[in-house]
Parts: C-alpha cells; sequence; structure tokens
C-alpha cells in the first residue's frame, strides 16, 4: 500500500464512520420524530443528513468540477435561508437517505479517481472566485463537519425517546440501569450547583 493509498483509506473509513452515525439516528423513529425541531435553531435528524448530502456533494463535486447529480436549490444564490436543513412535507425519508447515500457515491468515486493532492476551488470561500483547496483539505473539512453534526444528533434523538449509542444502541455507554442513570445525572446536577454557589433555577 502506498502512502496515498493509506490517506485516502484513513479519510474514507472516519468518513463512513460519521455517515452510519446520521443513517443509525433516523432508524426507528416515527415521520414526526424524524423531523421535529428540538432546538430553537430547528435541529432535526432528517434536515441534518439532507444538508450534509449537500455539503458532500458542494466540497467534493463542484471544486473539481464534477458532476452534482440533481438541481437543488442549494446551488441557487437565490435560495431561502436553511433550505437544506429540513424536509418539506413531500420529501419522504427515503429520499432524503437515498440522496444521502447518492452523495457518498460521488464523494468514494472523487477519492478513487482523484489524487488527495489534487487542485479545485471552493467558490464560496473567498474573493475572485473562490480558494484554491486540495482534495485532501475539503475531505477532512467534510469529515469535521460530519462528526460535528453526528453529535448533534446524538443529543437530539436522546431528547426524542431516550435512545443513545454510536454503532448501535448503548454500545459506547457504561451498562446501568435507569435508577444509576438517574443518580448519576443528580450528582452532575449537585456538582454544578455547587460550582455556581447555589445557582441552578430553571430558566424559561
Amino acid at each position: 500500500m502506498t502512502v496515498e493509498d493509506a490517506i485516502k483509506a484513513d479519510l474514507r473509513t472516519y468518513l463512513q464512520e460519521g455517515r452510519d452515525v446520521l443513517v443509525l439516528k433516523a432508524e426507528g423513529l416515527s415521520e414526526y420524530d424524524v423531523r421535529r425541531p428540538l432546538t430553537p435553531t430547528g435541529t432535526n435528524v432528517l434536515g441534518v443528513i439532507k444538508h450534509l448530502a449537500l455539503v458532500e456533494v458542494g466540497y467534493t463535486s463542484v471544486p473539481f468540477g464534477r458532476p452534482v447529480g440533481p438541481a437543488h436549490p442549494w446551488f441557487d444564490p437565490e435560495a431561502e435561508d436553511n433550505v437544506d436543513m429540513w424536509a418539506r412535507p413531500e420529501e419522504s425519508r427515503q429520499q432524503v437517505l437515498d440522496g444521502y447515500r447518492r452523495a457518498w457515491a460521488a464523494t468514494d468515486a472523487a477519492l478513487a479517481e482523484l489524487p488527495v493532492d489534487a487542485v479545485g476551488r471552493v467558490p464560496w470561500w473567498g474573493a475572485e472566485g473562490g480558494t484554491e483547496v486540495t482534495l485532501h483539505r475539503v475531505l477532512v473539512h467534510v469529515i469535521a463537519e460530519t462528526h460535528r453534526h453526528a453529535g448533534q444528533i446524538d443529543i437530539v434523538r436522546e431528547l426524542i425517546d431516550g435512545s443513545v449509542g454510536n454503532q448501535s444502541v448503548g454500545d459506547d455507554l457504561p451498562e446501568h440501569d435507569e435508577a444509576w442513570w438517574r443518580a448519576y445525572r443528580d450528582r452532575v446536577e449537585d456538582a454544578a450547583r455547587q460550582a455556581g454557589g447555589g445557582e441552578g433555577t430553571v430558566r424559561r
């Protein structure tokens, strides 16, 4: 295996780990729960997956002049804000997941066909036509984005139904019953109150 092959393998491994977490977090949810906003800025499971599909296409296809697949409003300069962060009622969960997997395929093809030092240009970075980048740099950016959003969805999913875990339910947490977790949370809350000088009233 060459150094370049090893770099590509590492990049793809870490990217796929994040992708798999996102898809896992959408499993077993109702149509309402997979779409409903759980933060004041509207963060929701299906919307984050839809966003990341566009991130992959935007950073691994557009800068290198590769096909971007079906047109999407995200590439329209007149698009409304956050158009890629939620699913309309007529957009099925399967359509969004299929779009994400198509984006994977496009990214994986770019990684297979281009050298990691291939030079492209991100149009929305900087002036005068965008910032010059390598495939290696944009893939690191996409991996960071994917794992950042996977962390968001970890929390959103736990808020929906208590489901936690990385590759399967509860796989990366200590094995304890509900009573232990309640007591643990109470200890964390108590430590926070002590450090805050008794602060801890609920803000509404």
